[in-house]
């Protein structure tokens, strides 16, 4: 179909696995910077996703490259969830940005169609120095290298308050059962169980995706990915019918139903990171820790498991999700930052930080700031089954616009989680207008 990326997604994700996997497990390599330069001069305007504390996060990256490359100026503007759309109004106006992050791949093969995208082919060597091949591929459209996975994510983690668990005389669950059974034990302690940051219907998406998952299997799951199967597909309305457990318990909501509608991403981690608790637990991917501005220690205040098993023959299954380099210009200034943040260096200055993972395997696992971080990137390493995230594939009108497709779908399903049915038929009418284009 018209825009879709076409990559065999789960033969990549379980192939990154292996990457990842290196990425944990490297020994200490120097993560050594590149000599400095002050022949390369410039600036450069940058759009990207990152907010908040990821924002600061990279800006740390850039100012690591401004040393290097003291005469270049790299602008970064946080535009947020907002960003597919403000990338593609200003494409069609003639006024993109020079570079990018992009966290889904489905758009960027757009851009590529659309030739608004420039090959980075002069950082392959770096890549192909530093990465495994398959990271190559991640960033390879159309034959040629345009982007570069800079930040990868293992998307099926979740995140609890320890006190809270204490303090309900709970532990960490390992399936779905006992997941619903604690956050009940927990509420009836006197703290919520549950943070949701439904402002940002992504993270809507992130939660039906692990549940169809896990219930569904990774075969369903790499069809309804590329519409091969409708989403009015009974293991669609299954997965609801599962996801409205946690949804309709609004009792267990932190700030109720139209609290959690309100509240946003970043918000919902600290409502769980800070002490005491607004509430127990938030369901997000390993960026979470990067995410919280109200800092704790890891294991002593908040811990991770992985996402609870559904269907036992899916117990070991991981979501993953990366936010892929892109540029819309060409100049030895842009040639200069991109080689960088291909290198250990780059990475290392955001590891360090939190919240980050890659698939820069010269980068040494002992960068990363805990334990708990280190555990979050190595469990993809331990799954049986590895899918990328499915609305990332998707046509951006369907799965990555604020406020429309299946951000905002779902945003109406949080509202009312028992109209299944009609959510259901929603979600399939705006698939089939997405999939067939203008």
């Amino acid at each position: 179909m018209r825009n879709r990326w076409t990559r065999p997604a789960a033969l990549v994700a379980v192939a990154a696995l292996v990457v990842l996997v290196a990425a944990v497990g490297a020994n200490a390599t120097k993560t050594a910077a590149p000599t400095s330069t002050a022949a390369v001069s410039g600036s450069i305007s940058f759009d990207g996703i990152w907010t908040g504390a990821e924002a600061a996060s990279f800006q740390a990256v850039i100012n690591g490259f401004q040393k290097l490359y003291p005469k270049v100026k790299v602008k970064y503007k946080p535009v947020g969830d907002n960003l597919p759309t403000v990338l593609s109004t200003a494409i069609a106006g003639g006024k993109p940005p020079d570079m990018a992050d992009i966290a889904q791949p489905g758009l960027i093969q757009q851009f590529v169609n659309k030739k608004a995208l420039k090959p980075i082919t002069y950082a392959r060597p770096t890549v192909k120095k530093n990465f495994a091949p398959v990271w190559l591929n991640l960033g390879t459209y159309n034959g040629k290298l345009y982007g570069i996975v800079f930040k990868a994510a293992n998307k099926s983690t979740v995140w609890y308050n320890v006190h809270a668990f204490s303090a309900a005389g709970v532990k960490a669950p390992a399936t779905w059962t006992q997941f619903l059974s604690n956050a009940k034990t927990i509420h009836a302690s006197g703290t919520p169980a549950y943070s949701i940051g439904g402002a940002d219907g992504w993270t809507l998406t992130d939660l039906f995706e692990n549940i169809y998952l896990r219930q569904a299997g990774q075969a369903k799951y790499l069809q309804l990915t590329a519409h091969k199967i409708p989403w009015t597909d009974a293991s669609v309305k299954d997965a609801l019918t599962t996801m409205g457990k946690v949804l309709g318990d609004t009792g267990n909501l932190y700030g109720g139903t139209s609290g959690a509608v309100q509240t946003d991403f970043a918000t919902s981690v600290n409502n769980v990171f800070q002490q005491p608790p607004k509430a127990a637990i938030v369901i997000e991917g390993d960026f979470v820790p990067g995410v919280a501005t109200v800092k704790g220690k890891a294991g002593t205040d908040y811990g991770e498991f992985p996402f609870p098993s559904i269907v036992p023959a899916t117990t070991s299954s991981v979501e993953v999700g990366g936010d892929t380099i892109v540029t819309f210009r060409d100049n030895p200034a842009i040639e200069a930052f991109v080689k960088y943040l291909a290198t250990p260096a780059a990475s290392a200055i955001w590891a360090k930080r939190g919240g980050y993972a890659t698939g820069n395997n010269k980068m040494p696992a002992a960068i990363y700031p805990d334990a708990v971080t280190r555990l979050t990137a190595s469990a993809i390493a331990r799954a049986k089954y590895v899918v990328f995230d499915m609305s990332d594939q998707q046509p951006g009108a369907f799965g990555a616009t604020v406020g429309q497709g299946e951000w905002g779908i779902f945003q109406d399903f949080l509202r009312n989680p028992s109209d299944v049915n009609g959510i259901a038929a929603k979600l399939e009418a705006s698939a089939a207008a997405a999939y067939k284009g203008p």
